[in-house]
């Protein structure tokens, strides 16, 4: 193994160096490492006759953490910190290391002894977590294309790199669109109806560039208030349609030297994950994508949302009747299009519930809702969180560490805000798992927790805090979510330790479960101080988000069931070599299942970086999959209050932790789930969570 840490990305002593890492060291540093674990590789393909944990997992093990953490590094700062040089170095050395891992997961000498040690003696007295390893590295193997003839494994291999380059290009190319985009308005009369935050961030974001007026972008922060507040119509088209189209063909004229079009991105992934699995010899992708997850089949995941979707259809219809004549009759809007929904829903949610999305927002200050989420977590799962140190890539990233009982238990990263050359959406990666070293000692976990909210602006040369809508809060406590089942492992084996080997129609049960706790008036009252005064949200305003709670969901399930069956049926039941374009089946899907059509120019897969770019091909469905669980582990939270306890349960939250966040993937989701609740998920709780159950 190389000790050469005159490259931090080389330097494994502590935390990543992100104030020394520079693009001209990724190449070396990627080159050692994957000649480093090469050689270990080598060695281990040597004949042996006595296969153990041992002298063969953990020497594996060693050798390639070590090139997944730099690796996941270097892809963190490209989502981030992007910049011309870093994404040549990136995009220079993707192949590489694609190369390496498939080829990893294609040797025959590392899969047989694999096999080797499962049926040797010793699997018998391995953990129950080692053996969860090795059964995940048999079905892994199968699944990297072990058991190919050698002319299939090395189309396999290209199948890999070259899906891996695609679906970079479609990640910058959404990205690149995005911060290309420039709406600039000189008449302030246009902006009617905007909060003055979001019009101070658009005149800062002019001055910037140095214009005068007010400048929006496709950054979530910046053009979503205008679809939501904006009385001018044009304007709210305007921006819809940009957003709709970005990455596209349908997109923004660009220059000669870009084409930020995905179209052909599109084809060539769909084509590329239809051939792997025909290699793979299932019928299509969605077989292949199942296989590590909880749903059976395409069918039996297909069956489901549309049970989802017929359930939700009758609440979506009466939301979409009701907004249609509340738009005709108090807004002047006669035929009620795809850039008028959120305007128009925000209007008769102020109108129902007699509150607005803005006023609510002036409740939550960043630093409140951020230590208010603190103390919930150290509530609920007797935890310490404090302030930490260390090197950052951005100014505004902030770094903290989760003790218990003065013990270290995990540490991550907080980078709250959308700025250029950063993905947009929001996500949790991990920096580091849980393990126990050679030496005896406890690796802690770190997190990445990464959002795009509106940074902080100063007015009057007095900088005031960032407001977070309570969609934002959601979004935080989600993702957070996500960092607790990461952090809070108590596995001490790298490879099921935290979100690591957990079924990814599992993975969101976490995150979406920590987005109850953003109704609960017990939880509100310390994350709340209004921004002028520094009073908490007054109960009259609880009570009537609580009312408004539900406001629209069937119209939301309808949507999120859409997708989902858009990405299960791209993958199922989609012939990417035919004729038929992509666009038809959106139609088809949509003609069936919405309830109104969005207009022909959208294009919204050209930017669905979660099934193109992310890790949810064939697993979208995975969110409302995992919502049937979440709302039903938060069911016992609210059983704990009926039985005299309170909403905080610290022995509910003990009991969750145990189950299911200190257990990460070292059993099955579905066995940590009753144990968690003593039986089976039912789908009860999020009918009646959602207001579609009486």
């Amino acid at each position: 193994m190389t000790t050469d840490t005159t490259n931090p990305l080389l330097d494994f002593s502590g935390l990543p160096r992100f104030d020394l890492i520079a693009p001209e060291h990724v190449s070396p540093a990627i080159e050692q490492l994957i000649a480093d674990a090469a050689s270990v590789v080598k060695g281990l393909e040597e004949p042996s006759d006595n296969v153990t944990w041992d002298n063969f997992v953990v020497p594996l093990e060693n050798a390639t953490e070590r090139l997944g953490r730099a690796w996941g590094v270097i892809n963190h700062l490209n989502n981030v910190a992007d910049t011309p040089e870093l994404r040549a170095a990136y995009n220079e050395n993707q192949p590489k290391v694609t190369e390496f891992w498939t080829s990893l997961s294609q040797n025959e000498a590392l899969f047989a002894k694999y096999k080797a040690l499962r049926a040797g003696p010793d699997y018998a007295r391995l953990s129950p977590a080692r053996q969860k390893i090795v059964e995940n590295a048999l079905r892994d193997f199968r699944l990297g294309g072990a058991e190919l003839p050698a002319d299939k494994k090395e189309r396999f291999a290209a199948i890999q790199e070259q899906h891996a380059a695609v679906s970079t290009r479609f990640s910058e190319n959404v990205l690149d669109a995005t911060n290309d985009y420039k709406l600039l308005v000189h008449d302030e009369a246009d902006l009617k109806g905007l909060p003055d935050d979001v019009k101070l961030a658009a005149r800062a974001s002019a001055k910037k560039d140095g214009k005068d007026g007010w400048q929006f972008t496709l950054h979530f922060p910046s053009y979503y208030p205008i679809l939501q507040y904006a009385d001018k119509r044009e304007l709210r088209e305007t921006i819809y349609r940009a957003s709709s189209t970005k990455a596209s063909e349908m997109g923004t004229v660009f220059s000669q030297l870009e084409n930020w079009d995905n179209t052909s991105n599109i084809s060539t992934l769909l084509k590329l994950r239809d051939e792997e699995a025909k290699l793979l010899d299932y019928r299509n992708f969605a077989e292949v994508s199942l296989v590590p997850k909880m749903a059976q089949s395409p069918e039996h995941v297909i069956e489901f949302l549309e049970d989802m979707a017929r359930r939700a259809r009758p609440y979506a219809e009466q939301d979409l009747a009701e907004l249609k004549t509340f738009a005709r009759d108090e807004l002047g809007i006669d035929k009620l299009e795809s850039w008028d929904l959120t305007y128009a829903s925000e209007k008769l949610r102020e109108r129902r519930y007699a509150f607005s999305a803005q006023e609510v927002k002036e409740y939550f200050p960043e630093p409140k809702v951020v230590d208010g989420l603190f103390r919930l977590v150290q509530s609920l799962f007797s935890v310490q969180i404090k302030p930490d140190t260390a090197p950052v890539w951005h100014p505004d990233v902030r770094f903290f560490r989760i003790e218990r009982d003065g013990e270290l238990v995990g540490q991550f990263y907080l980078d709250l805000y959308a700025r250029s050359g950063k993905n947009g959406g929001a996500w949790m990666d991990d920096a580091r798992g849980r393990r126990l070293t050679t030496g005896g000692a406890v690796q802690t976990p770190i997190a990445y927790l990464t959002c795009n909210f509106t940074p902080p602006a100063t007015v009057d040369g007095v900088l005031q805090p960032s407001l977070f809508t309570h969609d934002e809060v959601t979004t935080l406590f989600h993702e957070f979510g996500h960092g607790l089942h990461h952090m809070l492992t108590q596995v001490d084996e790298l490879s099921v330790s935290g979100i690591a080997g957990v079924e990814w129609d599992a993975v969101e049960l976490p995150s979406q479960f920590m987005e109850n706790f953003c109704w609960e008036w017990d939880v509100l009252q310390h994350m709340t101080s209004h921004v002028k005064t520094g009073e908490p949200l007054p109960r009259a305003l609880y009570d009537k988000m609580l009312a408004a709670k539900n406001f629209q969901s069937g119209l939301q399930t309808l949507r999120q069931v859409e997708f989902s069956l858009i990405d299960m049926h791209l993958h199922y039941d989609y012939d990417p070599g035919s004729s038929k374009a992509v666009q038809d089946l959106i139609n088809e899907v949509r003609e069936k299942f919405s309830v109104m059509m969005p207009p022909a120019f959208n294009r919204f897969q050209h930017s669905f970086g979660h099934i193109f770019a992310g890790g949810y091909a064939a697993g979208y469905y995975s969110y409302k999959w995992a919502e049937v669980l979440s709302a039903d582990a938060y069911a016992a939270f609210e059983e704990a209050v009926e039985a005299g306890g309170g909403t905080l349960s610290e022995e509910t939250g003990k009991r969750f932790q145990k189950e299911i966040l200190a257990v990460g993937g070292s059993r099955s989701a579905l066995e940590s789930f009753k144990a968690f609740r003593g039986r089976e998920p039912s789908i009860d709780a999020l009918l009646r969570h959602s207001g579609m159950k009486s």
